[in-house]
């Protein structure tokens, strides 16, 4: 026997207000045969639970981040403390080659000094050989 598209259509919508008025109930049976407002009073507990929670996560994120940044801002200061300390070793280490320029200064002076001692002594030495050998060549 066959069917009508009309016949189709009716059995099809019969099974569809069949289906949504027991599904419900199917569901209730399937969750330890609690009924639907029950079972849906635990879900709106659970999801303000949920809700909470996340709310509490927030609060925590939001401390971790704080204490964060503060750490951040105590490793500047550190490196700002680090940075001040280079500029004084920077300083000092002006103050020592300013210091060793002076010594090289001293040092070059004596060796003019030495320079033109070796010079006079020299001369002396020369002069002092030339006369006693001519001393000695006029003395019969």
């Amino acid at each position: 026997m066959a069917l009508a598209e009309e016949d189709l259509e009716l059995i099809k919508q019969q099974l569809g207000d069949y289906v949504r008025e027991n599904l419900g109930a199917w569901l209730a049976e399937e969750s330890l045969g609690k009924p639907p407002v029950v079972y849906e009073i635990e879900l709106r507990e659970r999801m303000v639970r949920v809700e909470e929670e996340l709310r509490h996560q927030r609060e925590l994120m939001r401390e971790g981040f704080a204490q964060i940044d503060k750490r951040f801002e105590q490793v500047e200061k550190r490196f700002e403390q680090i940075d001040k300390r280079f500029e004084q070793v920077d300083k000092r280490f002006e103050q020592v080659d300013k210091r060793f320029e002076s010594v090289q200064q001293d040092i070059r002076g004596l060796q003019q000094r030495m320079d033109s001692f070796m010079r006079w002594s020299f001369g002396i030495t020369i002069g002092t050989g030339g006369m006693i050998i001519s001393v000695l060549k006029l003395w019969p």
